[in-house]
């Protein structure tokens, strides 16, 4: 079990939500049908990710977005400018809301709910709490009102689950070889240098913010840059430089130490940092063998 409440979180609402929101994230919220969700991404004009997020349609006329803290700011910001004269709501519900996630097999036996897919999201009373519960790749988020968090927490707690520190979640994550805004992504980052255009980015759609260069970079190109796994000799600090030979070719995005693996982090570097290639983190003498990911 892990507290994610300092994820962002808007409530996008009215009859214009999906239409506008259609016209601003790279993935298809028209297509979806209440309880449907995918991931998503907000781009400036040249396509370089401003946010991630998940995206869930509640109902008709009301969607749900959640992002990194990171991204939090620059997402409503945009999203409120442009609605302008559209029948749109927006409604931050960061400090109103709690996420907790339920990682692991018996996720769905300790929340008494049934199982749902990625993105795919109900609502469900869990241990005598309303939640929405929300499928993902390993478990269940339960999403809940701020004020019964801590009731929450103590009930999945009594039916077994297991608090971990978050650190222990991330180890997963980078051995899954998922990035993350704030760390592997920023927004000098463009969805195919992350890898997330398969999750992320529907080109069947219509016109959105910085469709073009993403669509250009798809159909014509290979990006110059990628998201690989680092095999590391030592452990490193998120953000020191990544050498082949004299140049730079990245930075350190994410490092950890795997029970499984040791010493391994995520980084985008530059396509001659192809695989197998040997490089120098700093200044230390400690080097970085590139892997594909996931990791194992």
């Amino acid at each position: 079990m892990l507290d994610r409440s300092a994820r962002g979180k808007l409530l996008v609402g009215g009859p214009d939500a999906a239409e506008f929101l259609q016209g601003q994230l790279t993935n298809d919220v028209e297509a979806l049908d209440p309880g449907e969700g995918h991931r998503g991404a907000l781009l400036d004009r040249k396509g370089h990710i401003q946010a991630d997020m998940r995206v869930l349609r509640l109902a008709a006329d009301e969607i749900w977005i959640d992002t990194e803290p990171e991204s939090l700011e620059a997402l409503r910001g945009h999203l409120e400018m442009y609605k302008i004269g559209r029948e749109v709501q927006i409604a931050d519900l960061t400090a109103e809301r709690t996420i907790v996630s339920l990682l692991g097999p018996r996720s769905v036996e300790i929340a008494g709910t049934a199982s749902l897919p990625a993105h795919a999201s109900e609502p469900a009373t869990v241990q005598g709490i309303q939640c929405l519960i929300v499928g993902t790749s390993g478990g269940l988020d339960l999403i809940a009102q701020a004020g019964d968090a801590k009731r929450l927490r103590a009930a999945l707690t009594a039916a077994g689950a297991i608090e971990v520190d978050p650190q222990a979640v991330e180890i997963l994550r980078i051995e899954a070889g998922r990035p993350r805004f704030g760390a592997e992504m920023s927004s000098a980052t463009m969805p195919a240098e992350a890898g997330i255009v398969e999750e992320a980015v529907s080109f069947e759609k219509g016109c959105y913010i910085g469709q073009e260069p993403v669509a250009r970079l798809h159909y014509r190109g290979r990006p110059n840059r990628q998201l690989r796994g680092l095999a590391l000799s030592a452990p490193v600090e998120a953000g020191s430089p990544l050498l082949l030979g004299e140049k730079e070719v990245g930075r350190v995005g994410s490092a950890c130490i795997s029970p499984t693996h040791g010493p391994i982090g995520l980084a985008i570097v530059r396509r001659e940092a192809e695989t197998g290639a040997e490089l120098v983190v700093g200044e230390d003498e400690v080097t970085a063998r590139v892997v594909d990911l996931p990791f194992g």
